[in-house]
């Protein structure tokens, strides 16, 4: 994993990232959307500190994967609580490239006093599953039947890590 880097993610990387994020939606167990977001839609919606790039450093410095999160509310006793994506090209999938990122934001979110990292997961999408199960996240409950995605109900798996040095 000594050629990938993790950076923070700049309005450059755009292209890589949307680009990214819609082969992840292609894949169909990584999201009820299937159109990734415009960047104004993308950078409105997740929290500019905490966006990350992993970058190949064997080729051309190529985004591939990214990581980024989102407030899960408005109200302020909700600060330290943030909702995160993972996202990694699939011809980079097997090089450790999502564990770098959710650690990097592991690492950024604690820095930042955040106590909780929470996701929603596909059950069919047990590679993110295996992740976050290594990276300390629990299983916290399943939504059932949830909502519809091509044609079919799906359920999701909500997943938090509740970070032990913020208290």
């Amino acid at each position: 994993m000594a050629d990938i880097t993790v950076r923070p993610m700049t309005a450059g990387d755009a292209p890589r990232v949307l680009a990214i994020y819609q082969a992840g939606l292609d894949g169909g167990d990584a999201s009820f959307e299937t159109t990734a977001p415009t960047w104004a839609q993308f950078d409105a919606g997740k929290l500019p500190e905490h966006r990350l790039v992993a970058v190949d450093g064997d080729g051309d410095g190529t985004v591939i994967g990214w990581v980024a999160v989102s407030p899960t509310s408005a109200r302020a006793v909700y600060a330290g609580v943030v909702e995160h994506s993972i996202y990694v090209d699939p011809g980079a999938r097997g090089r450790g490239v999502a564990r770098l990122l959710l650690d990097a934001l592991i690492a950024s979110t604690e820095a930042a006093g955040v106590w909780t990292i929470q996701s929603g997961v596909f059950g069919e999408n047990t590679a993110s599953l295996r992740l976050h199960e290594r990276a300390g996240f629990r299983v916290i409950g399943v939504r059932e039947r949830v909502a519809r995605h091509h044609g079919r109900w799906r359920d999701v798996i909500l997943l938090e890590r509740r970070s032990p040095v913020v208290t």
